[in-house]
């Protein structure tokens, strides 16, 4: 599972780059946009070749998966703590039939307790930041705890197969694409890194 985060700030040719990685056969594609308001992220979806929809989820903007196909809503740190205590209430004028439900955590004990079923988490930083300076990696090790975990921080080409040793069943990467000259190449690589660690530590 290869999750790739959206630049916060729009780069040059990113929707291009985009159509282009989902071409290439990218299923997650998490849109975090937190200086959009919803017109720019609908805007910004209409851009999107309406085919490929179904792979994004979005962080913002929760509503917008009553307007677009989208793959499923995202809670940021502390919109889960703000709101996943009531989620009756949250999710009730959103239609989230077949939709992902998935959060962000930084702390592999808040993750373990958490008692809402997501269906994934991202956990970071597992390595120091390639998009964040000073975001210092902690190197994770969640082979105990039984739940979907996606490692993000510092993923790349080089860090993959450790990433998978850690338990992590996926990565997020941000950096070792989007800062990279290459974008689409980088991906290319990166999954095929990452089918190469999987068949590996299957052995």
């Amino acid at each position: 599972m290869i999750i790739l985060i959206a630049p916060e700030n729009d780069i040059s040719k990113e929707i291009e780059t985009l159509n282009q990685l989902f071409e290439e056969g990218l299923m997650f594609y998490h849109l975090r946009k937190p200086d959009k308001n919803y017109d720019e992220h609908v805007e910004y979806l209409n851009k999107i070749d309406e085919k490929f929809h179904n792979k994004i989820v979005v962080h913002y903007h929760h509503e917008l998966i009553n307007e677009f196909n989208l793959k499923g809503i995202h809670f940021q740190e502390q919109k889960r703590i703000d709101h996943i205590d009531n989620p009756v209430q949250y999710f009730k004028n959103l239609n989230m039939y077949g939709k992902t439900i998935s959060s962000s955590f930084h702390e592999p004990e808040v993750l373990e307790a958490c008692y809402f079923e997501f269906d994934y988490h991202l956990l970071s930083p597992v390595f120091s930041s390639i998009s964040k300076q000073g975001y210092e990696g902690r190197g994770f090790n969640v082979n105990s705890i039984p739940k979907t975990i996606i490692g993000m921080g510092g993923i790349d080409t080089e860090t993959i197969e450790e990433t998978l040793r850690l338990g992590f069943k996926g990565i997020g990467v941000l950096g070792g694409i989007w800062n990279t000259e290459y974008p689409v190449e980088s991906y290319k690589r990166i999954k095929e890194k990452f089918i190469e660690s999987s068949l590996k530590l299957m052995r």
